[in-house]
Order: C-alpha cells, then sequence, then structure tokens
C-alpha cells in the first residue's frame, strides 16, 4: 500500500457521520475493500467465531455482539437477507459469503465492530464484507467521543451507513410497520451493489 495510514489504527480523513439528521450513506467505498497485509489481528478472545450454513442468502447480516440489530435488518428483507447469528458464515462451496457487519453506537457496541473489521482485515474469515450499519443506541445526536470512534471505526471498512434511534420499534415488530426511511435507504445502497440486487428484487 501506498498510504502508510492504517484505518484500524489511525482516523480516516471521511466526513463524520450526521446521526441527527436523515441517514448517512456512503454510495461509494471510502475504506479497505479486501483484507491486507499488516491489519492486527484482534485477541482470540474478541474474535467472532466462524460457522457453517447451508442456506445461501445474498447477503448475510452479522452482528459484531448480542442486541446490534442484525435480526431487526434480517426481518425487513426476508427473501435475500438472514441473520448470521453473532458468527462469520462459511458456505458449503467455500465462496465467500458477502456479510454486513452490524453494531449498536455505543461504545462497546464499536468496539466490538472494529474487532469485526479488524479480524476480516487480517484475512482470518470466510467472508467479503460490504459494509457497516451502526444501529443508534438511544434518541438523539451521538456524543462527540462516540462520533470520533465511529469515524475510526468505520474507516476499517468499504462503507458505513448510520441508522439513527426508530422510536416505532420500541413498540412492535420492525416488519410489523412501514419500512422507515432511514433503513429503507440502507437497503436500497446494498441492492445497488453488484451480486445482491437481482436477489432483493424478490423483496
Amino acid at each position: 500500500m501506498s498510504d502508510p495510514i492504517n484505518p484500524w489504527l489511525s482516523r480516516p480523513a471521511t466526513p463524520t457521520p450526521d446521526t441527527n439528521g436523515p441517514i448517512a450513506v456512503v454510495p461509494s467505498t471510502f475504506g479497505p475493500v479486501a483484507p491486507q497485509r499488516g491489519v492486527p489481528a484482534p485477541d482470540q478472545a474478541d474474535q467472532l467465531p466462524i460457522k457453517d450454513q447451508r442456506a445461501t442468502p445474498a447477503l448475510w447480516w452479522l452482528g459484531a455482539h448480542g442486541g446490534s440489530g442484525e435480526s431487526t435488518l434480517a426481518a425487513l428483507a426476508p427473501r435475500w437477507s438472514a441473520a448470521a447469528g453473532h458468527a462469520w458464515p462459511r458456505s458449503s462451496t467455500n465462496e465467500p459469503t458477502p456479510v454486513v457487519i452490524v453494531a449498536r453506537s455505543n461504545a462497546v457496541g464499536l468496539r466490538a465492530a472494529q474487532n469485526a473489521l479488524r479480524q476480516w482485515g487480517a484475512g482470518l474469515t470466510p467472508s467479503n464484507v460490504l459494509g457497516l450499519v451502526v444501529m443508534a443506541d438511544a434518541p438523539g445526536r451521538m456524543p462527540r467521543a462516540l462520533r470520533d470512534l465511529l469515524t475510526v471505526v468505520g474507516g476499517g471498512g468499504p462503507r458505513t451507513w448510520v441508522v439513527p434511534w426508530v422510536d416505532a420499534w420500541r413498540l412492535d415488530e420492525p416488519s410489523a410497520s412501514p419500512t422507515p426511511r432511514e433503513v429503507q435507504r440502507v437497503i436500497d445502497e446494498l441492492s445497488a451493489l453488484p451480486g445482491i440486487g437481482a436477489a432483493s428484487n424478490f423483496n
């Protein structure tokens, strides 16, 4: 690499998502799109396990930690995506599985996402990471310290989407009401990616 900055350790020069307004969508890549030499792997205890999967959805939502929101997102696109269950999905054909990492916007969630991105970046997973979705853990604007951490963490993957707090989900199942526009935009962005769009047309 000609760029000496390691995105898993240093803050990239990309805009900080504004979680107080519409979703911050990154339609093109702003970070690494494949594992790279020199990426420090997280400690073994911080790595997500790998699980064999027979299912072949167009996209897996990989929760970096419990309560990340992967099941919520999978429920909104059930025909072409699935929740990975906090484990890297490995296909029976050994083809790289398309994955979007999901995490909450609190410090614990963002650090878990960073560990997942480092695990992928070090070449220790059977997946192709398409990006990171950060789900708000509370209403309102993220504190400055968390926004700064998000900028660092988001630089470790190709794309970052930020979904603000959806109060309606506290009252009912996500699929029981219209998909919030912030989440629909994430789905639309992913649908535009090669290999995902054909399957998403069935949703």
